[in-house]
């Protein structure tokens, strides 16, 4: 449903409160890193990681689930497996798998953190295991969101979803780092998990890369998580990253993403960008190489693409290698999910200091793009999947949206889980913006 009123104003309020304060950095965090050496995550073995099919487990090891360094009586099971990187390569990355306190095996929520960082450390795994950074601040405070989860009775499987390289918006990448944990947590004897259980996708913001591109991705690179898969649920969705750019350009808070996706896309497609930037842009890129969220929000406001490009390069369109690269991150140019989803975005982006409304894409929420998420689940529809949901919340931005999210998406979840045939918003979506592939145009 296309709401517009904002409801739960207490509850916004308050989780955006936490947000706020759980982002702010302490003395501890940035002093602590009890995991960075951690062998775990290195693959030792002798055979080709190639040799192994996706999905297949090459370590278990079993501890107390960490909140901001501090044990809790809570036990996790990490996992290091097998998966695939942006460049289809074979590759090793690490889940974390928290049983039910039911003891329930029969459903699990496949959790995507938002941790957004361009930081290994900052993983949520890292967090789990007693790794306190700054990055990983975030990752530790959706703990207390995760909690809920696990009373309710879910399983709850939580994979660093960027791999071991923070390929930060790598989508699909993200998508098979996701598909494949799921695959390693019902290998491993040790999660209690099989193939008999059912799984939930969920993830807000960065969450939401992993979420909508694992549900993609599942029919062709894992037909056999897609059986087992309920549904998606996703909030303030990056569909596509180059219309997301000219959106937050000039942003107070957000424009620090700028940086960010450049990083970012190089590193996970093997570009070189740094030819096309001024001095000023290799000086933030060089400074941003290890960067989370919490060291891009606010720091560069009113930063804009020409301010970190060469002259003739002032419009992005006009790097080849970008162009390439951002288009093959466009969620419009993936294929359609074949389970329900459940999709939400808001559209108050001035409350956190985005004032752009770009011709062809409009506002947002501060980063994401609302036109581009209802031309997503739009298209969604139009190609097959009539079980998509849809709520806009047009005076919420991109923090505000996020718990009014939450409380609906566990609901959705559970009704799947139950077996309730999923609501349709198709037909009642306004149209969006187009989704086509970026061209290349000349440099000036």
């Amino acid at each position: 449903m296309y709401r517009r009123p904002v409801r739960r104003l207490a509850v916004v309020a308050a989780a955006v409160a936490a947000m706020a304060s759980a982002a702010a950095p302490c003395a501890s965090a940035a002093a602590r890193s009890s995991a960075a050496g951690d062998s775990f995550y290195a693959y030792d073995g002798s055979a080709p990681l190639a040799s192994f099919a996706p999905g297949t487990v090459l370590k278990t090891r079993t501890l107390q689930y960490h909140i901001e360094g501090i044990p809790t009586p809570v036990s996790a099971i990490q996992l290091l497996y097998r998966t695939t990187d942006a460049q289809g390569r074979p590759a090793a990355n690490v889940t974390s798998v928290v049983r039910s306190i039911t003891g329930n095996s029969t459903k699990a929520v496949s959790y995507q953190s938002f941790y957004d960082s361009l930081n290994p450390q900052d993983g949520p795994s890292r967090a789990i295991a007693g790794n306190v950074t700054l990055g990983g601040t975030i990752a530790n405070f959706e703990s207390a969101a995760l909690s809920a989860l696990l009373l309710q009775g879910d399983n709850l499987v939580i994979p660093d979803t960027e791999g071991q390289s923070a390929d930060f918006a790598a989508g699909p990448e993200y998508g098979f780092n996701t598909l494949d944990s799921i695959r390693a947590a019902v290998n491993s004897p040790s999660t209690g998990l099989s193939g008999a259980t059912r799984f939930g996708l969920m993830g807000y913001s960065g969450g939401s890369i992993a979420t909508d591109w694992a549900a993609a991705l599942a029919p062709s690179y894992a037909p056999d998580v897609n059986k087992k898969l309920t549904g998606f649920a996703e909030g303030g969705v990056l569909v596509d990253p180059a219309h997301n750019l000219k959106y937050v350009s000039g942003s107070l808070v957000w424009s620090g993403v700028i940086p960010m996706s450049v990083i970012g896309v190089s590193r996970s497609f093997g570009i070189d960008l740094t030819p096309y930037m001024n001095s000023y842009g290799r000086q933030i890129y060089d400074r941003l190489q290890n960067g989370s969220l919490l060291d891009a929000l606010g720091h560069f406001p009113g930063l804009t693409w020409q301010q970190i490009a060469k002259p003739e390069y002032a419009d992005p369109d006009s790097v080849p290698a970008f162009v390439d690269a951002v288009n093959r991150i466009n969620l419009g140019s993936a294929p359609t999910p074949t389970v329900p989803g459940y999709i939400a975005q808001g559209d108050g982006g001035v409350l956190e200091g985005t004032f752009a409304s770009p011709s062809g894409i409009g506002t947002g929420d501060g980063v994401m793009v609302a036109g581009d998420v209802r031309a997503l689940a739009d298209q969604y529809c139009a190609t097959g999947n009539n079980a998509i949901s849809y709520d806009q919340y047009d005076l919420l931005s991109h923090l505000g949206t996020a718990p009014a999210w939450a409380l609906k998406a566990a609901s959705w979840l559970n009704d799947r889980f139950a077996g309730k045939p999923a609501p349709s918003d198709c037909g009642d979506i306004p149209a969006g913006n187009s989704l086509a592939p970026e061209r290349t145009v000349p440099a000036s």
